[in-house]
């Protein structure tokens, strides 16, 4: 059989030659391109905690907690001592949660330098599923608080702090650092994501968690305050998340300490996490 020069109807295939299925067509001359999420969530978080590698970020968080830890455990021991107070339990718990709020000030400084630099953007037009350059970057920030909360046990054990309550507490603690961690890095990344300068995004969240820190009873007692601000010390976020991780280590938690700091954590999830979704699912 010939074929006429010019014709445009399609060669006749062979008898024996099964037709291709829907998912294995040829659109123009390329294939059909299915993303991933899987594939592009590891390619991505792979690519986070390599940077992390790369630029010392890993060791930063080993080292962070350590010199936090001492600026407030060596001028105040002794003072706290003095007291009757048991500083190395009393302090463990902020230590952690400072800890884990530089891990959220750099998430943010990380998804403003995304946005400033383009690569944003850039996944935005290719075929990568809208999730997952989120979850990559909380994944990243979720390896450096790990990191972050093991350096900080670990310097607690140095001066004398103890799991005294059991292992579920034990690990009632952590997860609770862990939860806070991943709640303050989705609010942060939202914040760098919008601003798109990781030094104006990275003193604009320094400033409030050092106040906030300061003015909690992570430190120091409540009745260390003025009797004025004492109410505000008392029921804020941090001194609530310092005063049952303190329970957890030492007796054990009991629930009406534990409901404050369970409604604090679930009310900035949700603020966090939708202001997160929101601002990841704009295109500039």
């Amino acid at each position: 059989m010939t074929t006429r020069v010019g014709s445009t109807s399609p060669p006749e295939s062979s008898p024996d030659t099964p037709p291709l299925p829907p998912s294995d067509r040829v659109t123009g001359s390329h294939r059909r391109v299915r993303p991933s999420g899987p594939g592009q969530w590891t390619a991505l978080a792979g690519r986070a905690i390599r940077s992390m590698m790369r630029n010392g970020e890993l060791l930063l968080a080993v080292i962070a907690p350590v010199v936090f830890g001492l600026s407030f455990y060596l001028p105040l021991k002794f003072v706290m001592q003095m007291r009757g107070l048991d500083y190395a339990q009393f302090l463990m718990p902020i230590i952690v949660l400072q800890s884990m709020a530089f891990a959220a000030i750099t998430a943010a400084q990380i998804a403003a330098q995304e946005s400033s630099s383009g690569f944003t953007a850039r996944l935005q037009t290719m075929p990568v599923l809208s999730a997952v350059p989120l979850a990559a970057r909380m994944s990243g920030r979720f390896v450096r608080a790990v990191v972050s909360l093991i350096a900080a046990l670990g310097f607690g054990y140095a001066i004398g702090f103890r799991f005294s309550a059991g292992l579920g507490q034990a690990v009632l603690f952590c997860a609770m650092a862990l939860a806070i961690a991943l709640v303050l890095c989705l609010g942060a990344d939202a914040l760098g994501t919008l601003s798109g300068s990781p030094e104006a995004t990275a003193q604009a969240l320094t400033l409030p968690q050092l106040i906030l820190g300061m003015l909690s009873c992570g430190f120091v007692p409540v009745e260390g305050f003025p009797e004025w601000i004492q109410p505000f010390v008392r029921n804020q976020p941090i001194s609530q998340f310092s005063i049952a991780m303190r329970d957890m280590a030492e007796g054990g938690v009991t629930w009406p300490v534990l409901l404050p700091s369970v409604l604090w954590l679930a009310g900035l999830a949700v603020g966090c996490a939708a202001i997160a979704v929101w601002a990841n699912s704009r295109r500039g």
